[in-house]
């Protein structure tokens, strides 16, 4: 993260007058599976955010923020939210240029405010999140009550569902 990006995350995280702590992240760590069992958070602590964008009709884009143990609803209430017959993940690409943020570290604080901010319910009963810090070198710790507190948000019910997990 260059000091220029890192100023504007602390600007827009300080502007939200919520607690928060930044804690760095080994670039190649920085994927949610690996950095949990590298640092020792709880999988169900972390928060990925992720650009959706419709396929038909004329592109709309979202940010969806869920728990990193669910999975997005896209076939029914991304696509229903969006208005379209057919939606996918943003690529690489298109997530950069939309957020100015890297894949593995996207992060919900300060996204533009024409893209629509959809979180799924469940990550308002965390007690506190782990979310990317805009860059794959840094994570944000802090209290999911942020969203209420940022502009762009909307918090959805039945947004994701959480994943089965083999036992082992």
């Amino acid at each position: 993260m260059t000091d220029k990006q890192k100023a504007t995350l602390v600007r827009n995280l300080d502007a939200l007058q919520i607690p928060y702590q930044l804690i760095a992240c080994d670039p190649e760590l920085a994927d949610t599976e690996v950095f949990v069992k590298h640092y020792g958070y709880a999988l169900e602590d972390c928060a990925n955010t992720i650009v959706v964008k419709s396929k038909s009709g004329e592109p709309k884009f979202a940010a969806c923020v869920v728990l990193a143990h669910c999975r997005l609803d896209v076939n029914h209430t991304i696509r229903k939210k969006l208005e379209a017959r057919r939606v996918s993940f943003a690529g690489a690409e298109e997530t950069q240029a939309i957020t100015g943020m890297t894949l593995g570290g996207v992060t919900a604080i300060g996204l533009p405010d024409n893209l629509p901010l959809w979180v799924d319910s469940a990550v308002m009963d965390r007690k506190q999140i782990v979310l990317g810090g805009s860059s794959r070198d840094c994570k944000i710790i802090i209290s999911p009550s942020v969203f209420n507190h940022t502009g762009n948000s909307e918090i959805v019910i039945g947004l994701a569902k959480p994943i089965a997990i083999a036992s082992n």
